[in-house]
């Protein structure tokens, strides 16, 4: 038979770096997705680019965002960390390869969706999405489910009502339903799944186990920060009460209470991190930001519910744009940089980034107030392109990190070399 060189059968035979370790490829895709699907939801704004896609534009930027920029990390962030957590091996190269592919295929029916006929519809979208849930949770249920006392679960059951909420969006959006009540859903779960991976990373974050084995750092026992079960499943049930109250009853006083008890629950959590300097590091102050853009983000849409004058999309742009972006960001800049054999980046530009990240969630907020409305359309812009520059920075200087070869002479997801020449003890990388 003929031989290929390089191409596909490369990829599956290991000459493409990229498809290594499973955040590699994903967070190639959650940056590209960031940069793109933002700037495309801002011509179709100006009406530069037709929105022919079932629904609309808003509900297709809704979703792409949610369920295309969101899953990706996502996707990158347990094939990386659940494999580390449970200690079982990543998965392999022809599995991220076909999560790839479907994540690709998703995007491409939905924007698609509007040039075959009606019957067809977005079903082929969520064929494609409902496929990738099934992948992703066949490789993260057996190894959480099997793990010593099953502490990592959390993992599973989270992929599984994202994929639930997912297939309820495009049976409401095909049945001519209230699609948007399913991402507002979505979000709700997302904010979730945020508190429970940030859990897990913040203690080696906050506590310096990130980088155990830096040849340059003092090792230590001492654990200041706990993430403790207590105020985090409060914040979590609240969170659940808010958007089942909202998904029931929309716009409505007692959906405005909820959200303002999510909000003190998010405020209680933060308590846990106040352990004094250790928390006065960049990793450690995105993290904790993040939590306080879920804290504001609900206390907003909880005003506007209660009759402030502003748009709930002011607290709910403060969790996507605001939360989801930044937590998303310092996870990458985490994991990719300690599971590509490196240690965590020092230089300026991860600071200034995140800055500008809060800053395009703020800008995006304020356009939900009544009194900024006449420069609604202004903020809008202002923050899309913000936020979107952001990303394409992100990508810009790790792309040779995510996509080339490791420096150290490791394979796969392994963490940077001690100066002994051993790995570094205590897996604190996720």
């Amino acid at each position: 038979m003929s031989r290929t060189p390089g191409g596909l059968q490369g990829a599956l035979r290991g000459d493409w770096p990229v498809f290594m370790c499973g955040f590699r490829p994903f967070f190639i895709l959650t940056a590209a997705s960031a940069v793109l699907l933002t700037l495309v939801w801002l011509l179709m704004l100006r009406g530069i680019l037709p929105a022919g896609m079932p629904g609309g534009s808003v509900l297709w930027h809704g979703h792409e965002m949610l369920f295309g920029f969101v899953t990706a990390a996502i996707a990158g962030f347990v094939l990386t960390a659940v494999p580390e957590f449970t200690r079982t091996a990543p998965p392999g190269r022809h599995a991220l390869l076909r999560m790839l592919l479907l994540w690709l295929a998703a995007r491409l029916a939905y924007a698609l969706a509007g040039s075959w006929p009606a019957v067809i519809g977005l079903w082929p979208a969520a064929l494609c999405n409902l496929a990738l849930w099934v992948l992703l949770l066949v490789e993260v249920l057996p190894r959480v489910w099997n793990a010593p006392q099953r502490q990592h679960v959390s993992f599973a059951w989270a992929l599984a009502a994202l994929a639930l909420l997912q297939v309820g969006f495009f049976t409401a959006a095909s049945l001519g339903g209230n699609s948007l009540a399913w991402l507002y859903a979505a979000v709700g779960m997302i904010m979730i799944l945020i508190i429970i991976a940030t859990s897990r990373v913040s203690m080696s974050v906050v506590n310096g186990l990130v980088e155990q084995g830096h040849p340059d750092r003092q090792e230590t026992d001492e654990v200041g920060y706990l993430a403790r079960p207590p105020r985090r499943n409060l914040a979590i049930v609240t969170i659940v009460i808010c958007s089942a109250t909202e998904f029931a009853l929309g716009h409505d006083i007692i959906t405005g209470w909820t959200a303002l008890a999510a909000a003190a629950a998010m405020l209680n959590l933060l308590n846990d991190w106040h352990i004094g300097r250790a928390l006065f590091t960049r990793w450690a102050l995105m993290l904790y930001a993040s939590y306080w853009l879920i804290a504001l983000g609900y206390g907003l849409m909880g005003a506007a519910w209660l009759g402030a004058p502003l748009l709930p999309s002011a607290g709910r742009h403060l969790l996507m744009a605001g939360a989801m972006g930044l937590s998303i960001f310092a996870i990458m800049v985490v994991v990719g940089r300690i599971h590509a054999g490196l240690w965590l980046d020092r230089r300026r530009w991860l600071p200034v980034t995140a800055a500008l990240l809060v800053m395009a969630a703020l800008l995006r907020a304020a356009a939900g107030l009544y009194a900024l409305a006449p420069w609604m359309t202004l903020l809008h812009a202002a923050s899309g392109t913000l936020w979107a520059a952001c990303f394409a920075l992100y990508l810009g200087v790790t792309w040779v990190v995510l996509s080339g070869p490791r420096s150290d002479g490791q394979e796969g997801c392994a963490e940077p070399l001690a100066r002994s020449g051993g790995h570094a003890s205590g897996g604190g990388g996720c």
